[in-house]
């Protein structure tokens, strides 16, 4: 091995042992006869002191280092002087002071910082270059994270009895609704096998052959345009039961995701136990869509009775042709005391519906009190009773 432990390890129980290092240089600070780096590896930063005094050679090899030079360092642990320590780092309490350094990899300057975790970077650039851009903390997190979700899974799923198996790739077309990925056979020219865009059909045949209980953390492939929640290629927690109802079914995930946020996410909260549930058809018809974001009260309440009286042209005509006319609450908007901020708030959500294929958004603005008045272009059509 070519360290003896990692750069987020070291605690002051391990001052006065000597120690070796490998990683990045995450900062570099030169102050002529001492050069301080923060030595950083996917656990963490462990800072090092570089004195030209006790060590000459290490010295010069520090000198030349810069951001992202990949460095062996070996020295002693120490306690930081007093006032020195660095509360943000767990390796805060101590530094290494270096013996040896040796340069085990040179690099040219980044395209980007790795050690800052910016938002805004360019992603054709982070996507050139991906080897750098996961060596960012925020990414490196993320891949320690997954790695502990699909870990977790396996063992819970274990528990309860499944197996995973590992379903073929190359596999013949299957109607998923996308278009396959087709890969030509070479050994019969003039076929294709087609990449799965889900093991479905597999895994029914594995209930055929009596596994009964099955999982795969699978890799799924489908040709189509890339949208916010599409892309080629995808994974996905894939499983099959044999003898089970709808209840069954739920209960199980249900189970699984509460263990999993507690377990990986544990500052977490689930703000309700069991999950609420809801119809397809309650959630098409009160938020639009098979997937709403329920931490939110905006759903759309069905007014067409009482539009279809008012004195709008556009409600009364939608609602003779059986089109329903619904309406969405905003309460908290009506802390806006500003006539003009209201309507410019209002603009803004219109543009909004445009945007979405909407022709346009009517509003209004109901009174708190008794003096004020009703504001928005469709107010006027309204009585206080339909209000």
């Amino acid at each position: 091995m070519l360290k003896t432990h990692t750069c987020g390890e070291l605690r002051a129980e391990h001052a006065g042992h000597t120690v070796t290092l490998a990683g990045w240089v995450n900062r570099r600070r030169d102050q002529g006869g001492l050069i301080f780096i923060d030595l950083r590896d996917r656990w963490g930063i462990t800072q090092v002191v570089v004195d030209v005094a006790n060590a000459p050679a290490a010295h010069e090899n520090a000198s030349k280092a810069r951001s992202e030079y990949v460095l062996q360092i070996t020295g002693s642990v120490r306690m930081r002087p007093t006032g020195t320590e660095n509360n943000e780092l767990p390796t805060g309490a101590i530094d290494v002071v270096a013996s040896d350094i040796k340069v085990l990899n040179a690099s040219k300057t980044p395209p980007f910082y790795i050690n800052k975790d910016e938002d805004n970077l360019d992603e054709t650039i982070r996507m050139k270059h991906r080897y750098l851009d996961l060596r960012r903390p925020k990414m490196t997190a993320n891949l320690v994270l997954r790695h502990r979700v699909v870990k977790f899974i396996r063992d819970f799923l274990d528990q309860q009895g499944f197996i995973e198996v590992e379903t073929p790739i190359l596999f013949k077309t299957t109607p998923e609704g996308a278009r396959d990925f087709l890969v030509p056979s070479r050994l019969q020219p003039g076929k294709f096998y087609a990449l799965p865009q889900s093991p479905q059909q597999l895994k029914q045949l594995l209930m055929v052959a009596g596994v009964e209980k099955y999982f795969q953390i699978a890799r799924c492939f489908r040709d189509e345009d890339l949208r916010g929640q599409r892309q080629p290629e995808f994974t996905q927690l894939d499983l099959e039961m044999s003898f089970v109802e709808r209840e069954d079914v739920m209960q199980l995930n249900e189970t699984m995701m509460t263990a999993l946020a507690q377990t990986v996410a544990p500052e977490k909260t689930i703000l309700q136990m069991p999950f609420p549930r809801i119809l397809y058809k309650d959630s098409m018809e009160q938020y639009g869509n098979d997937k709403p974001d329920i931490r939110y009260d905006c759903r759309a309440i069905d007014v067409t009775d009482i539009a279809s009286k008012s004195g709008f042209a556009v409600f009364a005509s939608n609602a003779a042709e059986g089109k329903p006319i619904k309406v969405i609450r905003a309460p908290k908007l009506a802390a806006i005391d500003s006539k003009t901020k209201i309507k410019q708030v209002a603009g803004d959500l219109e543009t909004i519906a445009r945007q979405a294929g909407g022709k346009g958004l009517a509003w209004m603005s109901l009174p708190l009190n008794e003096e004020d008045e009703v504001q928005g272009p469709i107010g006027k059509f309204f009585t206080i009773d339909q209000m």
